[in-house]
């Protein structure tokens, strides 16, 4: 079996899956090959592909591995080569969109240039290092060295920095989509109440408009499920759409209780729940709609 980790990096590295791929195609790939995909859309029905997996998955799919193909990431590149797993290493880079710079191609060539694994620089290449490493024999993984204790420093940094990064990044991004789409959903039911419409009538086509807006920007920009299989489409919106019109329920509910029971006004009464179903539109988008 041949595993591919891309780790968990919040950006697409779907050019590695692809050269992975034409070489199944080609021939040159007769066994099994599993990818732990992170956050790269990508689909195949010649490769097994999760997501994320948990940590005693993953390193048991390792030990069954023959060959493992990864990406640059100090901590991806350990886990396989601790298990004296032969290892072909391609760095993620900045032109490409894959990382926020081109510091992976300097841990693999370490890596490489130390004896513990392949360096794969090229992609129309993938097939010469493939046969390159059926002879390849890695050296033992030696800890206590200085070079691989500032690398693996290094790394620990790296994570911690890009973790809480990828965090922010996220909230920040949905943050503002939720803003732009508050924003329409209001400016919306506003115009629609001035120009005399039910009240509840106003709301609900404010909110037809605000939810179209919502999964374009959700699917594209805050979640990055850029994949237009229609299978996979499909799944997601009716998922979204039938999570909206939980929290649309949630809001219409809000209305009417802020209307005749706590006696807010009608914009207020809006305002306020659009905090609400904000705060339950993003719980519901992360963890049932667009999940990694």
């Amino acid at each position: 079996m041949i595993l591919v980790t891309l780790g968990t990096q919040d950006k697409d590295f779907s050019r590695l899956l692809v050269a992975i791929d034409n070489e199944i195609k080609k021939g040159n790939i007769k066994e099994k090959v599993v990818v732990q995909a992170g956050c790269t859309n990508y689909t195949s029905d010649r490769m097994e592909i999760f997501d994320l997996v948990p940590p005693e998955k993953l390193n048991r799919l390792i030990d069954q591995s023959r060959l493992v193909i990864t990406h640059g990431g100090v901590g991806s590149i350990l886990s396989a080569i601790k298990k004296g797993k032969i290892v072909i290493a391609a760095p993620r880079l900045k032109k490409y969109g894959e990382h926020v710079n081109d510091h992976q191609k300097q841990i693999v060539k370490e890596f490489s240039e130390d004896g513990y694994i392949l360096e794969l620089r090229d992609f129309n290449k993938l097939g010469k290092m493939l046969e390159k490493a059926k002879s390849f024999r890695p050296k033992k993984f030696q800890s206590n060295t200085q070079n691989m204790v500032f690398l693996i420093d290094s790394y620990i940094q790296e994570d911690n920095h890009v973790s809480w990064y990828n965090k922010a990044k996220e909230v920040l991004w949905y943050g503002f989509f939720g803003v732009l789409t508050t924003l329409i959903n209001i400016v919306s039911f506003y115009f629609l109440d001035k120009a005399g419409m039910d009240v509840y009538i106003a709301n609900l086509l404010a909110w037809v408009l605000s939810v179209l807006f919502a999964f374009v920007t959700n699917k594209l920009f805050v979640f990055h499920s850029k994949s237009m299989q229609f299978s996979v489409f499909l799944k997601e919106m009716i998922s979204f759409f039938f999570f909206r019109l939980l929290s649309l329920g949630i809001d219409m509910g809000g209305m009417f209780i802020c209307l005749n029971f706590l006696s807010m006004g009608k914009m207020i009464s809006k305002i306020f729940m659009n905090v609400i179903v904000i705060i339950a539109n993003y719980i519901f988008s992360k963890l049932f709609v667009f999940k990694k």
